[in-house]
């Protein structure tokens, strides 16, 4: 009975492979690896604003910062969503809880007015938030 299993019929019956191809699965592993790497760094633009310039080098980033963002006419956001200056604590309390070490960035319009950026650092920094950084867009050469 060399080369297979005969039937009753006398006919050979092909032996199932028992080995998995994984070469499609590799394909398209990697294929979905190089979509995420490109759109990875498309996924953290968040409510657009127009950053100053500076030579500042970035901050190293352990954590996913909370981001509260002022706009040349004024208005706030708290990550990507609008908020009202009096409900910007509550907000952030709610997102940070009581980890006070959590980091802050404070994206401001260049245009924006002084005044309005040191308003809403004071009222974090007030309500006990002490790692708050202000986000510039580096000056390229």
């Amino acid at each position: 009975m060399a080369g297979g299993l005969r039937t009753r019929h006398g006919k050979r019956r092909r032996r199932l492979m028992g080995e998995i191809n994984v070469t499609p699965f590799v394909d398209v592993t990697l294929v979905l690896l190089i979509i995420f790497m490109v759109a990875a760094p498309l996924l953290t633009v968040g409510v657009p604003v127009d950053l100053p310039k500076t030579e500042a080098k970035s901050l190293p980033n352990d954590q996913e910062p909370i981001s509260i963002t002022v706009l040349n006419d004024g208005r706030i956001f708290l990550q990507k969503s609008e908020t009202q200056f009096d409900n910007l604590l509550p907000q952030i309390q709610a997102i940070a809880g009581n980890s006070f070490e959590r980091r802050i960035f404070i994206r401001a319009d260049g245009e924006a007015a002084y005044g309005k950026v040191m308003q809403v650092m004071a009222r974090v920094n007030a309500a006990g938030y002490r790692n708050l950084g202000l986000v510039t867009d580096p000056i390229t050469k």
